[in-house]
């Protein structure tokens, strides 16, 4: 950390060391307007407020709850701007609602795999185990689910 008049600054890779993103994350972010362009320094450098490392933290904490870069520049820049953000609430329950359902999926894919390996499949599309869960199996074929079943 360098010690300016306007008091210290960090170099890009301090910053992205830091708040655990690469450089090119770093200049994504200034290049999007979630972070502010930082000074620069006599000599050319990037001089970033360190204030910048705890932004960066939030915005990808932001992430891992769901949130895309798009919602969390709204999000920021309702901040900025010294508004309260009474949506991020709904935005937090209208996540909720998508990791339900994502979850709802995931639970129907882990059953039917589970079933696929039960059954001892051995084909995506001619399975020769008797009971198959793969109803369509046969469809590569041309074949129908009655004429994958044994006799």
């Amino acid at each position: 950390m360098r010690q300016d008049p306007d008091g210290p600054h960090l170099r890009s890779g301090q910053v992205a060391r830091q708040a655990g993103v690469n450089p090119q994350t770093l200049r994504y972010y200034e290049r999007r307007g979630l972070i502010a362009e930082p000074a620069r320094s006599p000599g050319g450098h990037r001089a970033y407020p360190p204030e910048t490392v705890t932004l960066l933290t939030v915005i990808k904490a932001a992430q891992r709850l769901g949130f895309t870069l798009d919602e969390v520049a709204e999000l920021i820049d309702t901040g900025r701007r010294g508004h309260p953000a009474p949506d991020l609430r709904a935005r937090a329950q209208a996540k909720i609602t998508e990791v339900d359902a994502r979850i709802a999926d995931l639970t129907t894919i882990r059953t039917a795999l589970t079933q696929v390996v039960t059954a001892g499949c051995d084909s995506l599309t001619n399975c020769t185990c008797p009971d198959c869960p793969l109803p369509y199996a046969g469809l590569a074929t041309g074949r129908t689910p009655a004429e994958d079943r044994p006799s």
